[in-house]
Protein backbone atom coordinates (compact mmCIF):
# COMPACT_ATOMS: atom_id res chain seq x y z
CA UNK A 1 0.00 0.00 0.00
CA UNK A 2 1.04 3.23 -1.03
CA UNK A 3 1.72 5.77 2.08
CA UNK A 4 2.20 9.66 0.98
CA UNK A 5 4.94 10.86 3.68
CA UNK A 6 4.95 14.36 2.34
CA UNK A 7 3.33 15.59 5.62
CA UNK A 8 5.97 13.59 7.70
CA UNK A 9 8.49 14.42 5.89
CA UNK A 10 7.90 18.70 5.94
CA UNK A 11 6.90 18.36 10.28
CA UNK A 12 10.29 16.50 10.37
CA UNK A 13 12.31 19.00 8.44
CA UNK A 14 10.66 21.95 11.04
CA UNK A 15 11.41 20.10 13.48
CA UNK A 16 14.62 19.40 13.12
CA UNK A 17 15.13 23.21 11.86
CA UNK A 18 13.52 24.18 15.39
CA UNK A 19 16.00 21.82 17.39
CA UNK A 20 19.11 23.33 15.80
CA UNK A 21 17.69 27.15 16.44
CA UNK A 22 17.01 26.15 20.08
CA UNK A 23 19.51 27.91 21.77
CA UNK A 24 18.19 31.09 20.13
CA UNK A 25 15.50 31.17 22.54
CA UNK A 26 12.98 34.19 22.87
CA UNK A 27 14.34 35.23 19.25
CA UNK A 28 13.27 31.38 18.08
CA UNK A 29 10.39 32.66 15.84
CA UNK A 30 13.07 35.47 14.02
CA UNK A 31 15.33 33.25 13.78
CA UNK A 32 13.73 29.91 12.08
CA UNK A 33 12.34 33.13 10.02
CA UNK A 34 15.97 33.39 8.76
CA UNK A 35 16.52 30.55 8.00
CA UNK A 36 14.07 29.66 5.71
CA UNK A 37 14.99 33.19 4.18
CA UNK A 38 18.72 31.21 4.09
CA UNK A 39 17.60 28.21 2.33
CA UNK A 40 15.76 29.68 -0.50
CA UNK A 41 18.88 32.43 -0.91
CA UNK A 42 21.04 29.48 -1.42
CA UNK A 43 18.77 28.01 -4.33
CA UNK A 44 17.55 31.05 -6.02
CA UNK A 45 19.54 34.00 -6.23
CA UNK A 46 17.86 37.41 -6.57
CA UNK A 47 19.15 37.89 -10.51
CA UNK A 48 18.13 34.45 -11.93
CA UNK A 49 13.95 33.25 -13.48
CA UNK A 50 13.06 29.56 -13.66
CA UNK A 51 9.82 28.39 -14.94
CA UNK A 52 8.69 24.85 -15.53
CA UNK A 53 5.87 24.36 -17.50
CA UNK A 54 4.07 20.91 -17.78
CA UNK A 55 1.83 20.30 -20.83
CA UNK A 56 -0.20 17.53 -20.14
CA UNK A 57 -2.33 15.22 -22.77
CA UNK A 58 -5.55 14.10 -21.14
CA UNK A 59 -6.75 10.48 -22.20
CA UNK A 60 -3.28 8.51 -22.38
CA UNK A 61 -1.44 9.49 -25.35
CA UNK A 62 -0.32 6.99 -27.35
CA UNK A 63 3.51 6.37 -26.96
CA UNK A 64 3.49 3.84 -29.98
CA UNK A 65 2.67 6.35 -32.61
CA UNK A 66 4.59 8.46 -30.71
CA UNK A 67 8.21 8.04 -30.92
CA UNK A 68 8.49 4.75 -33.38
CA UNK A 69 11.40 2.68 -34.10
CA UNK A 70 13.38 3.34 -37.25
CA UNK A 71 16.17 1.05 -37.60
CA UNK A 72 14.96 -1.97 -39.70
CA UNK A 73 15.10 -4.65 -37.21
CA UNK A 74 13.28 -2.43 -34.64
CA UNK A 75 10.63 -1.21 -36.96
CA UNK A 76 9.72 -4.94 -38.16
CA UNK A 77 9.22 -5.77 -34.60
CA UNK A 78 6.79 -2.69 -33.95
CA UNK A 79 5.11 -3.43 -37.15
CA UNK A 80 4.42 -7.33 -35.86
CA UNK A 81 3.38 -5.82 -32.73
CA UNK A 82 1.07 -2.75 -33.76
CA UNK A 83 -0.64 -4.59 -37.20
CA UNK A 84 -2.54 -2.08 -38.54
CA UNK A 85 -1.89 0.66 -36.52
CA UNK A 86 2.09 0.99 -37.35
CA UNK A 87 3.11 3.55 -39.10
CA UNK A 88 5.24 2.37 -42.21
CA UNK A 89 8.96 2.96 -42.38
CA UNK A 90 8.64 5.15 -45.11
CA UNK A 91 6.64 7.62 -43.91
CA UNK A 92 9.34 8.01 -40.97
CA UNK A 93 12.39 9.19 -43.27
CA UNK A 94 12.01 13.13 -42.66
CA UNK A 95 11.90 12.64 -38.69
CA UNK A 96 14.14 9.98 -38.22
CA UNK A 97 16.44 11.37 -35.04
CA UNK A 98 20.15 10.77 -34.72
CA UNK A 99 22.45 9.71 -33.46
CA UNK A 100 21.65 5.58 -32.93
CA UNK A 101 21.48 4.24 -29.62
CA UNK A 102 24.46 2.31 -28.41
CA UNK A 103 22.23 -0.89 -28.85
CA UNK A 104 21.75 0.09 -32.78
CA UNK A 105 18.21 0.90 -32.22
CA UNK A 106 17.20 4.32 -33.86
CA UNK A 107 13.94 6.16 -33.20
CA UNK A 108 11.49 8.02 -35.35
CA UNK A 109 9.51 10.93 -34.34
CA UNK A 110 5.65 10.31 -35.89
CA UNK A 111 5.55 12.58 -39.05
CA UNK A 112 2.87 15.14 -37.89
CA UNK A 113 5.10 15.36 -35.05
CA UNK A 114 7.80 17.19 -37.36
CA UNK A 115 7.83 20.64 -35.93
CA UNK A 116 9.88 19.13 -32.69
CA UNK A 117 12.91 17.49 -35.17
CA UNK A 118 14.84 20.39 -35.18
CA UNK A 119 14.51 21.12 -31.45
CA UNK A 120 15.40 17.99 -31.10
CA UNK A 121 18.38 18.50 -33.37
CA UNK A 122 19.27 21.79 -32.11
CA UNK A 123 19.79 19.77 -28.74
CA UNK A 124 16.65 21.76 -26.95
CA UNK A 125 14.66 18.59 -26.99
CA UNK A 126 14.96 15.65 -25.30
CA UNK A 127 12.93 12.28 -25.57
CA UNK A 128 12.47 10.20 -22.05
CA UNK A 129 11.46 6.53 -23.18
CA UNK A 130 9.39 4.31 -20.97
CA UNK A 131 8.64 6.57 -17.91
CA UNK A 132 5.42 5.92 -15.47
CA UNK A 133 4.66 5.76 -12.01
CA UNK A 134 6.12 3.48 -9.62
CA UNK A 135 6.46 3.44 -5.76
CA UNK A 136 10.04 1.20 -6.11
CA UNK A 137 12.05 -0.34 -8.76
CA UNK A 138 10.15 -3.19 -10.36
CA UNK A 139 10.32 -6.42 -12.28
CA UNK A 140 7.73 -7.87 -14.31
CA UNK A 141 8.15 -10.65 -11.73
CA UNK A 142 7.74 -8.89 -9.52
CA UNK A 143 4.46 -7.25 -10.60
CA UNK A 144 3.10 -10.38 -11.67
CA UNK A 145 3.05 -11.89 -8.20
CA UNK A 146 2.45 -8.25 -6.76
CA UNK A 147 5.32 -8.89 -4.44
CA UNK A 148 6.05 -5.38 -4.24
CA UNK A 149 3.57 -2.37 -3.70
CA UNK A 150 2.65 -0.81 -6.72
CA UNK A 151 0.91 2.80 -7.77
CA UNK A 152 -2.93 2.92 -7.10
CA UNK A 153 -5.55 2.44 -9.32
CA UNK A 154 -3.36 1.37 -12.58
CA UNK A 155 -5.18 2.07 -15.99
CA UNK A 156 -7.82 3.99 -14.20
CA UNK A 157 -8.46 7.58 -16.33
CA UNK A 158 -9.12 9.98 -13.03
CA UNK A 159 -7.01 8.01 -10.81
CA UNK A 160 -3.74 7.64 -12.91
CA UNK A 161 -4.03 11.78 -14.25
CA UNK A 162 -3.96 12.26 -10.07
CA UNK A 163 -0.65 10.02 -9.87
CA UNK A 164 0.68 11.66 -12.60
CA UNK A 165 0.27 14.98 -11.23
CA UNK A 166 0.58 14.36 -7.29
CA UNK A 167 1.86 10.39 -6.64
CA UNK A 168 -1.68 9.57 -5.26
CA UNK A 169 -5.35 8.98 -6.97
CA UNK A 170 -8.06 10.79 -7.49
CA UNK A 171 -8.67 12.90 -4.25
CA UNK A 172 -5.06 14.09 -3.62
CA UNK A 173 -4.95 17.58 -2.40
CA UNK A 174 -1.55 17.98 -3.33
CA UNK A 175 0.42 18.32 -6.18
CA UNK A 176 4.40 17.92 -7.00
CA UNK A 177 3.73 21.43 -8.90
CA UNK A 178 2.57 23.23 -5.88
CA UNK A 179 5.09 21.13 -3.39
CA UNK A 180 7.63 23.00 -5.97
CA UNK A 181 5.85 26.17 -5.60
CA UNK A 182 5.35 25.76 -1.80
CA UNK A 183 9.38 26.12 -2.05
CA UNK A 184 9.32 28.74 -4.04
CA UNK A 185 6.91 31.51 -2.18
CA UNK A 186 9.39 33.24 -0.51
CA UNK A 187 11.57 34.22 -3.62
CA UNK A 188 8.51 35.97 -5.32
CA UNK A 189 7.39 39.40 -5.38
CA UNK A 190 3.53 38.55 -5.57
CA UNK A 191 3.95 34.41 -3.75
CA UNK A 192 0.00 34.38 -5.47
CA UNK A 193 1.31 34.16 -9.25
CA UNK A 194 3.80 31.34 -8.32
CA UNK A 195 1.48 28.65 -9.41
CA UNK A 196 -0.56 29.31 -12.28
CA UNK A 197 -3.28 27.07 -14.21
CA UNK A 198 -4.37 28.12 -18.00
CA UNK A 199 -6.16 24.99 -18.46
CA UNK A 200 -8.85 25.00 -14.99
CA UNK A 201 -8.73 22.97 -12.15
CA UNK A 202 -5.94 20.52 -11.49
CA UNK A 203 -4.11 19.32 -8.50
CA UNK A 204 -0.63 19.11 -9.97
CA UNK A 205 -0.48 22.80 -9.25
CA UNK A 206 -2.22 22.42 -5.77
CA UNK A 207 0.48 22.80 -2.45
CA UNK A 208 0.04 22.72 1.34
CA UNK A 209 0.19 27.03 0.76
CA UNK A 210 0.76 27.62 -2.52
CA UNK A 211 -2.24 28.53 -4.77
CA UNK A 212 -3.47 27.38 -8.60
CA UNK A 213 -3.99 31.32 -9.95
CA UNK A 214 -6.74 29.97 -12.64
CA UNK A 215 -6.37 32.82 -15.76
CA UNK A 216 -8.32 32.04 -19.04
CA UNK A 217 -6.81 32.23 -22.70
CA UNK A 218 -7.95 36.15 -22.74
CA UNK A 219 -6.79 36.93 -19.56
CA UNK A 220 -7.39 37.30 -15.52
CA UNK A 221 -11.27 36.75 -14.95
CA UNK A 222 -12.73 40.04 -13.70
CA UNK A 223 -15.69 40.17 -10.96
CA UNK A 224 -16.96 42.96 -13.29
CA UNK A 225 -19.56 44.21 -11.27
CA UNK A 226 -16.48 45.56 -9.10
CA UNK A 227 -14.15 46.70 -11.75
CA UNK A 228 -16.50 48.44 -14.66
CA UNK A 229 -20.04 50.20 -14.24
CA UNK A 230 -22.83 48.38 -13.04
CA UNK A 231 -26.18 49.23 -14.29
CA UNK A 232 -24.02 51.69 -16.29
CA UNK A 233 -22.97 53.70 -12.73
CA UNK A 234 -19.93 54.47 -11.17
CA UNK A 235 -21.69 54.30 -8.04
CA UNK A 236 -23.38 51.46 -7.92
CA UNK A 237 -20.00 49.82 -8.63
CA UNK A 238 -18.16 51.61 -6.22
CA UNK A 239 -20.50 50.21 -3.22
CA UNK A 240 -20.88 46.65 -4.43
CA UNK A 241 -16.98 46.89 -4.32
CA UNK A 242 -17.04 48.22 -0.87
CA UNK A 243 -19.29 45.72 0.14
CA UNK A 244 -17.47 42.71 -1.44
CA UNK A 245 -13.96 43.60 0.48
CA UNK A 246 -14.67 45.76 3.53
CA UNK A 247 -13.79 44.29 6.86
CA UNK A 248 -16.55 42.01 8.53
CA UNK A 249 -16.78 41.11 12.56
CA UNK A 250 -18.20 38.07 11.25
CA UNK A 251 -14.79 35.36 10.66
CA UNK A 252 -16.85 33.88 7.82
CA UNK A 253 -17.98 36.67 5.93
CA UNK A 254 -14.51 38.60 6.47
CA UNK A 255 -12.57 36.05 5.31
CA UNK A 256 -14.80 35.61 2.25
CA UNK A 257 -14.14 39.58 1.45
CA UNK A 258 -10.23 39.07 1.81
CA UNK A 259 -10.17 36.35 -0.57
CA UNK A 260 -12.55 38.90 -2.90
CA UNK A 261 -10.55 41.74 -2.33
CA UNK A 262 -7.43 40.06 -3.34
CA UNK A 263 -8.90 38.36 -6.21
CA UNK A 264 -9.73 41.85 -7.22
CA UNK A 265 -6.52 43.18 -6.44
CA UNK A 266 -5.00 40.33 -8.57
CA UNK A 267 -6.82 40.12 -11.65
CA UNK A 268 -6.19 44.31 -11.59
CA UNK A 269 -2.13 43.32 -11.49
CA UNK A 270 -1.95 40.58 -14.00
CA UNK A 271 -4.26 42.96 -16.21
CA UNK A 272 -2.20 45.69 -15.94
CA UNK A 273 1.33 43.56 -16.50
CA UNK A 274 0.32 41.11 -19.38
CA UNK A 275 -1.04 44.79 -21.05
CA UNK A 276 -0.11 45.60 -24.84
CA UNK A 277 1.62 41.98 -25.04
CA UNK A 278 -2.21 40.26 -26.63
CA UNK A 279 -0.93 39.69 -30.15
CA UNK A 280 3.30 39.53 -29.40
CA UNK A 281 3.38 35.89 -29.64
CA UNK A 282 -0.03 35.68 -32.90
CA UNK A 283 2.42 34.75 -35.04
CA UNK A 284 4.27 32.04 -33.57
CA UNK A 285 0.96 30.57 -31.57
CA UNK A 286 -2.22 31.03 -33.83
CA UNK A 287 -5.21 30.84 -32.71
CA UNK A 288 -6.03 28.66 -35.57
CA UNK A 289 -4.14 27.13 -38.78
CA UNK A 290 -6.25 25.95 -41.21
CA UNK A 291 -9.34 26.75 -40.20
CA UNK A 292 -8.74 24.77 -37.26
CA UNK A 293 -8.94 25.91 -33.52
CA UNK A 294 -5.13 25.23 -31.41
CA UNK A 295 -6.46 25.78 -27.93
CA UNK A 296 -2.79 24.63 -27.10
CA UNK A 297 -1.72 27.45 -29.21
CA UNK A 298 -3.52 29.76 -27.07
CA UNK A 299 -3.14 28.59 -23.70
CA UNK A 300 0.94 28.48 -23.78
CA UNK A 301 0.53 31.95 -25.71
CA UNK A 302 -0.90 33.10 -22.05
CA UNK A 303 1.74 31.31 -20.76
CA UNK A 304 4.37 33.10 -22.82
CA UNK A 305 2.86 36.81 -22.17
CA UNK A 306 3.14 35.95 -18.02
CA UNK A 307 6.59 34.88 -18.32
CA UNK A 308 7.25 37.98 -20.23
CA UNK A 309 5.52 39.95 -17.54
CA UNK A 310 7.75 38.36 -14.78
CA UNK A 311 9.70 41.51 -13.92
CA UNK A 312 6.35 43.45 -13.76
CA UNK A 313 5.12 41.15 -11.19
CA UNK A 314 8.37 40.43 -9.11
CA UNK A 315 8.32 36.65 -10.17
CA UNK A 316 11.68 34.65 -9.92
CA UNK A 317 10.22 30.67 -10.01
CA UNK A 318 7.05 29.97 -11.59
CA UNK A 319 5.05 26.77 -12.03
CA UNK A 320 2.43 26.56 -15.22
CA UNK A 321 -0.24 24.10 -16.65
CA UNK A 322 -2.04 23.75 -19.73
CA UNK A 323 -2.96 20.43 -21.46
CA UNK A 324 -4.92 19.04 -24.58
CA UNK A 325 -7.81 16.29 -24.13
CA UNK A 326 -9.00 13.59 -26.83
CA UNK A 327 -5.92 11.62 -26.50
CA UNK A 328 -8.36 8.61 -25.17
CA UNK A 329 -8.08 6.61 -28.44
CA UNK A 330 -10.14 3.45 -28.27
CA UNK A 331 -10.99 3.65 -32.36
CA UNK A 332 -10.04 5.90 -34.72
CA UNK A 333 -6.12 6.00 -33.60
CA UNK A 334 -5.02 6.36 -37.43
CA UNK A 335 -6.83 9.61 -38.14
CA UNK A 336 -7.07 11.40 -34.64
CA UNK A 337 -3.93 11.06 -33.41
CA UNK A 338 -1.73 12.45 -35.97
CA UNK A 339 -4.30 15.90 -35.76
CA UNK A 340 -3.31 16.15 -31.69
CA UNK A 341 -0.06 14.93 -32.49
CA UNK A 342 0.45 18.33 -35.27
CA UNK A 343 -1.25 20.11 -32.21
CA UNK A 344 1.27 19.47 -29.61
CA UNK A 345 4.23 19.76 -31.97
CA UNK A 346 2.97 23.17 -33.50
CA UNK A 347 2.34 24.76 -29.78
CA UNK A 348 5.40 23.45 -28.33
CA UNK A 349 7.65 24.64 -31.41
CA UNK A 350 5.54 27.73 -30.94
CA UNK A 351 6.32 28.04 -27.57
CA UNK A 352 10.05 27.67 -27.52
CA UNK A 353 10.44 30.12 -30.22
CA UNK A 354 8.64 32.86 -27.82
CA UNK A 355 10.90 32.31 -25.06
CA UNK A 356 13.89 32.42 -27.18
CA UNK A 357 12.75 35.76 -28.84
CA UNK A 358 11.97 37.19 -25.03
CA UNK A 359 15.89 36.08 -24.81
CA UNK A 360 14.62 33.65 -21.47
CA UNK A 361 14.61 30.39 -23.79
CA UNK A 362 17.27 28.53 -21.18
CA UNK A 363 15.36 29.82 -18.18
CA UNK A 364 12.20 28.03 -19.06
CA UNK A 365 11.84 24.48 -18.98
CA UNK A 366 8.98 22.56 -20.59
CA UNK A 367 7.76 18.85 -20.24
CA UNK A 368 4.74 16.59 -21.43
CA UNK A 369 2.53 14.16 -19.41
CA UNK A 370 -0.06 11.74 -20.04
CA UNK A 371 -2.52 9.61 -17.76
CA UNK A 372 -0.51 6.99 -18.86
CA UNK A 373 0.57 5.34 -22.34
CA UNK A 374 -1.16 2.82 -24.19
CA UNK A 375 -0.67 -0.64 -25.80
CA UNK A 376 1.65 -1.67 -28.17
CA UNK A 377 -1.25 -3.71 -29.82
CA UNK A 378 -4.73 -3.15 -31.50
CA UNK A 379 -7.98 -3.51 -30.56
CA UNK A 380 -9.00 -3.30 -33.87
CA UNK A 381 -9.40 0.64 -34.29
CA UNK A 382 -7.28 1.57 -31.52
CA UNK A 383 -5.39 1.08 -28.26
CA UNK A 384 -6.30 0.59 -25.08
CA UNK A 385 -4.82 2.05 -21.47
CA UNK A 386 -1.39 1.13 -21.16
CA UNK A 387 1.48 2.26 -18.35
CA UNK A 388 5.12 3.03 -19.50
CA UNK A 389 4.94 6.23 -21.93
CA UNK A 390 7.49 8.63 -24.03
CA UNK A 391 7.66 11.80 -23.35
CA UNK A 392 9.21 15.39 -24.30
CA UNK A 393 11.19 17.67 -22.14
CA UNK A 394 11.97 20.85 -24.12
CA UNK A 395 14.15 24.26 -23.39
CA UNK A 396 17.47 25.73 -23.73
CA UNK A 397 18.52 23.87 -20.71
CA UNK A 398 17.70 21.13 -21.22
CA UNK A 399 20.64 17.97 -22.58
CA UNK A 400 18.71 17.70 -26.14
CA UNK A 401 19.32 15.88 -29.18
CA UNK A 402 19.79 12.14 -26.58
CA UNK A 403 16.87 9.74 -25.35
CA UNK A 404 17.01 9.19 -21.75
CA UNK A 405 15.93 6.10 -19.78
CA UNK A 406 15.88 2.35 -20.94
CA UNK A 407 14.44 1.50 -24.48
CA UNK A 408 11.90 -0.99 -23.79
CA UNK A 409 11.32 -3.96 -25.88
CA UNK A 410 8.81 -3.71 -28.62
CA UNK A 411 7.94 -7.38 -28.18
CA UNK A 412 4.95 -9.52 -27.13
CA UNK A 413 5.92 -11.12 -23.79
CA UNK A 414 9.06 -8.88 -23.74
CA UNK A 415 10.59 -8.31 -20.61
CA UNK A 416 8.57 -5.03 -19.83
CA UNK A 417 5.22 -6.53 -20.96
CA UNK A 418 2.74 -7.05 -18.49
CA UNK A 419 0.11 -8.13 -20.95
CA UNK A 420 -1.12 -6.33 -24.78
CA UNK A 421 1.94 -4.41 -25.63
CA UNK A 422 1.08 -3.11 -21.85
CA UNK A 423 4.68 -1.52 -20.78
CA UNK A 424 5.41 -1.90 -17.36
CA UNK A 425 7.62 1.63 -16.49
CA UNK A 426 11.66 1.44 -16.66
CA UNK A 427 11.79 5.14 -15.31
CA UNK A 428 9.31 6.32 -12.06
CA UNK A 429 7.17 9.41 -12.65
CA UNK A 430 9.40 10.47 -9.05
CA UNK A 431 12.49 10.44 -11.19
CA UNK A 432 11.18 12.63 -13.85
CA UNK A 433 9.64 14.79 -11.16
CA UNK A 434 12.98 15.26 -9.30
CA UNK A 435 15.01 15.94 -12.01
CA UNK A 436 12.85 18.48 -12.95
CA UNK A 437 12.72 20.07 -9.33
CA UNK A 438 16.35 19.73 -9.07
CA UNK A 439 16.65 22.27 -12.04
CA UNK A 440 14.52 23.97 -10.31
CA UNK A 441 16.51 25.13 -7.43
CA UNK A 442 15.34 22.41 -5.07
CA UNK A 443 17.82 20.67 -2.91
CA UNK A 444 18.46 16.78 -2.73
CA UNK A 445 17.00 17.43 0.85
CA UNK A 446 14.16 18.68 0.17
CA UNK A 447 13.29 16.31 -2.96
CA UNK A 448 10.59 13.92 -0.89
CA UNK A 449 8.69 16.95 -0.36
CA UNK A 450 8.24 16.83 -4.59
CA UNK A 451 8.01 13.08 -4.75
CA UNK A 452 7.81 11.51 -1.84
CA UNK A 453 8.68 8.13 -3.19
CA UNK A 454 12.43 9.02 -4.75
CA UNK A 455 14.29 7.73 -1.80
CA UNK A 456 13.46 4.47 -3.46
CA UNK A 457 15.51 5.09 -6.36
CA UNK A 458 19.10 5.02 -6.34
CA UNK A 459 19.29 7.31 -9.42
CA UNK A 460 16.84 10.50 -8.68
CA UNK A 461 18.00 12.70 -11.09
CA UNK A 462 17.82 10.95 -14.65
CA UNK A 463 20.00 13.55 -16.09
CA UNK A 464 17.69 15.44 -19.44
CA UNK A 465 18.61 18.69 -17.49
Amino acid sequence: MFIDNTRHIARRAFLQRLGQLGVAGAAAPWAINLAAIGEAAAAISASDYKALVCIFLYGGNDNGNTVIPYDTSGHADYATVRGALALARGTLDATALSPALANGRQYALAPSLAPLKPLFDSKKLAVQLNVGPLIQPTTLAEYQARSVPLPPKLFSHNDQQSVWQSSQAEGSVRGWGGALGDLALSTNGNALFSCMSVTGNAVFLAGQTALAYQIGTGGPVAINGAVKDLFGSTTCRDTLRSLITQTRTQVLENEYNRITARAIDSQGALSSAIAGSDTKFDALLPANVNGTRQPLNQQLEMVARLIDARGALGMKRQVFMVSLGGFDTHDNLSTRHPVLMDQVARAMAGFQAAMDQIGIGANVTSFTASDFGRTMTSNGDGSDHGWGSTHFVMGGAVKGGAFYGTPPQVALGGPEDTGQGRLLPTTAVAQYAATLASWFGVSASELPLVAPSINNFSVRNVGFV
